[in-house]
């Protein structure tokens, strides 16, 4: 009956851990965020079928401890971030493959291709810059002609046509329909009324 409290225990204090630990799909986790995550779910599961259950919780706290030490120290010093995480390589560069980048990640072409297709993209030469991120996310900026109009652009552009042919203002209607009989127009002939 202790496997019981036990198992809630340990669900319960890795939850508590994880979350202390921050939010972040797989995804986007770094390698050693992803080292620390593994190695909990391998140390929870170790006193269900073992015995010692502090030690497990303990051992989960200074994973999650050293990882918030690692994360404060990536944040604080360049050199430790560049060693950790990594940073951010170029994949394409003014429409063009960077194969030798692309060959020191061990990422493909087809794998590229990939993922400018989940992004929408159609075309390489439509890429001004591609990044593989860290995480392993793709970060892109596609050349100006290929680039989605945005709101500003296109309040700007509707400016500069505007001020560009001066468009005369259509007469405004008027609300009075006695009008056209103060002009001087005759009244209609009761005789046509009927």
């Amino acid at each position: 009956m202790d496997f019981l409290w036990e198992s809630v225990l340990l669900i319960f204090s890795g939850v508590l851990l994880l979350r202390v630990a921050g939010r972040k799909s797989i995804s986007q986790m770094t390698l050693a965020q992803t080292v620390v995550m593994i190695s909990i779910g391998t140390i929870i599961i170790q006193p269900i079928i073992e015995t010692s259950v502090w030690k497990t919780i303990v051992a989960a706290a200074i994973l999650i401890g050293s990882l918030i030490l690692m994360e404060y120290l990536q944040v604080k010093f360049n050199f430790i971030e560049k060693f950790i995480t990594g940073k951010s390589k170029i994949v394409i560069e003014d429409g063009k493959l960077k194969t030798a980048n692309m060959r020191k990640l061990r990422f493909t072409a087809d794998q590229l291709e990939m993922r400018l297709r989940t992004n929408g993209i159609t075309k390489i030469s439509d890429v001004k810059m591609a990044t593989l991120e860290p995480n392993g996310q793709l970060g892109y900026e596609l050349m100006n002609d290929a680039k989605p109009l945005t709101v500003g652009e296109f309040k700007r552009l509707i400016g500069e046509m505007i001020l560009q042919s001066p468009v005369q203002p259509a007469p405004q209607a008027s609300g009075d329909i006695f009008q056209e009989l103060k002009k001087g127009h005759s009244p209609p002939n009761s005789k046509d009324l009927h």
